[in-house]
C-alpha cells in the first residue's frame, strides 16, 4: 500500500492550496480517508475525515468553513482544498486510511507528508 500526497508549498495568508492523495495497492472506495497535520515539537492531529458508515465528513474546529475534504474514487484519490489559509495552517499534512469505515477508531496506512506553509 502506498499513499502520496502532493500540492504543499508556500503560499501567503489569505491564499488557496489543494492537497492531493494518490493511492495504489489500496482502494480507498470503503474505507474511512483522512487528513491530517503536524508542526514540529506537537503531536500529529486530525483536520478532516470522510467516514463511509453514512458518508459524513468531520472537520476540526478550525478549519471548519476553509478546507474542503473530498475524494475521487474512479481516480482513488483524496483531495484537501484550503482557502484563506492562516499562518497558523503550516504544518506537514499527511493523507491516511483506515481498514475500516469510520472516522475515529485509528489508521492503518499513511502517507509520506506534504509541507505546507503559510507566510503572514
Amino acid at each position: 500500500v502506498q499513499l502520496v500526497e502532493s500540492g504543499g508549498g508556500l503560499v501567503q495568508a489569505g491564499g488557496s492550496l489543494r492537497l492531493s492523495c494518490a493511492a495504489s495497492g489500496f482502494t480507498f472506495d470503503g474505507h474511512a480517508i483522512g487528513w491530517f497535520r503536524q508542526v514540529p515539537g506537537k503531536e500529529r492531529g486530525g483536520v478532516a475525515c470522510i467516514s463511509r458508515v453514512d458518508g459524513t465528513i468531520y472537520y476540526i474546529d478550525s478549519v471548519k468553513g476553509r478546507f474542503t475534504i473530498s475524494s475521487d474514487n474512479a481516480k482513488n484519490t483524496l483531495y484537501l482544498q484550503m482557502n484563506s489559509l492562516k499562518p497558523e495552517d503550516t504544518a506537514v499534512y499527511y493523507c491516511a486510511a483506515s481498514g475500516g469505515s469510520r472516522c475515529g477508531y485509528g489508521m492503518d496506512f499513511w502517507g509520506q507528508g506534504t509541507l505546507v506553509t503559510v507566510s503572514s
